[in-house]
């Protein structure tokens, strides 16, 4: 866990855990999924009021964090949502409101920041399209300018909370480079159908946009800073991706260590064998260097450092690897029952499975990292 350096931050995080705790507990994911839910719109505004979504939004736009460090603030929430593997937009559209605060130029956006703000409506950035890896940057749907604005085609898919989202954070290609719109998703020529996902809860879904009119209102930022614009939201959307899984790692290594001591074999515990000594041992590292990372990366988005993105990327490429192998070592120690469907475990594991393959593989990451390490 982060430490936390202040009462305020404390508090905050104890708030949140509470609430986590008693209005989305594991049960009520269980629950979610059987009922085909990802969240419930009154449980997310709930969430917004205990200031979820405000946190990186400044004051004179409705916002506020509890430290007047927002990024490291959602970094506690977005880790103790891991805990529990919790539903919720809360990477999308903290995502879409990193975009909408940094547009300094363009169209003014206060009434959807208000709206995202107080939970009202639910946004999500569409960058992925289908058949492409991930290359934010290098948009294949098309923005063609008009006397009214533009027309939006092409597809984009994997976008997380698209079947619940309002609007979409669009990236589109124009004559003169890549420029990002926000589209209603109930938008003449919007179609919106909904993906499969190996999460229990969290749903994605792929938009078509045929010939979408999008007035000149809709424009987030300008060409200037558009490329700008989508390398913050990078940061932001892998921070709290990568921060979510620390979170979810740190639950599935508890349990997994009161597990050995609960269970006995030929009269001993589990956890009094010194071949399993060893395998907690280099586990409990890895848990803590995939902290580490993540500390300094949040400390680097939240100060907007020059390694920011390098750190961004070595967090997720290091996360994105050693979680899948601590989660499955855990599901090792607990033997059979640790694939069963009744237990837990595999409720983190397809949590930890889809975050390390979205927003950028380990191994996209470490390109990044050494294109860096080159300049």
């Amino acid at each position: 866990m982060t430490v936390d350096t202040s009462s305020e931050q404390k508090l905050f995080r104890a708030t949140t855990k509470s609430f986590l705790a008693k209005e989305a507990p594991i049960s009520r994911v269980r629950v979610l999924a059987e009922q085909d839910t990802s969240f419930e719109r009154s449980w997310w505004r709930r969430g917004a009021e205990l200031g979820w979504t405000a946190l990186q939004v400044p004051e004179e736009l409705g916002g506020g964090s509890v430290t007047g460090k927002g990024i490291l603030d959602l970094v506690a929430v977005a880790e103790e949502l891991g805990r529990g593997v919790a539903p919720g937009p809360l990477h999308p559209v903290n995502v879409v409101l990193a975009a909408l605060v940094d547009a300094r130029t363009g169209p003014d956006h206060g009434k959807a920041i208000e709206e995202l703000v107080s939970g009202e409506k639910v946004a999500t950035w569409a960058v992925y399209e289908p058949g492409n890896a991930w290359a934010p940057h290098t948009p294949a749907v098309t923005a063609t300018q008009t006397a009214q604005g533009y027309t939006l085609s092409g597809t984009k898919d994997r976008i997380e909370a698209g079947p619940q989202a309002d609007a979409f954070l669009v990236t589109a290609l124009t004559e003169n480079g890549p420029l990002q719109f926000l589209v209603d998703s109930d938008a003449p020529g919007v179609t919106v159908v909904r993906s499969r996902s190996i999460d229990m809860v969290k749903q994605y879904a792929s938009v078509e946009f045929d010939g979408v009119e999008v007035g000149s209102e809709t424009v987030v930022g300008d060409i200037d800073t558009t490329a700008a614009l989508i390398d913050r939201q990078i940061q932001v959307a892998n921070l709290l991706q990568v921060a979510e899984t620390v979170g979810l790692l740190d639950t599935v290594f508890d349990f997994t260590v009161q597990w050995a001591f609960d269970r006995y074999s030929f009269g001993r515990p589990l956890a009094s064998y010194q071949a399993l000594k060893h395998r907690f041992a280099d586990m409990k590292m890895w848990l803590e260097a995939c902290h580490a990372t993540v500390d300094g990366a949040a400390e680097a988005v939240q100060d907007r450092a020059e390694n920011s993105a390098y750190l961004v990327s070595v967090a997720k490429s290091y996360v994105g690897w050693r979680s899948a192998q601590i989660i499955q070592d855990c599901v090792q120690m607990h033997g059979g029952i640790g694939i069963t469907w009744e237990h837990d475990l595999h409720l983190f594991l397809r949590r930890a499975l889809l975050n390390r393959e979205l927003l950028g593989t380990p191994e996209d990451h470490r390109r990044s990292i050494a294109d860096h390490l080159e300049l």
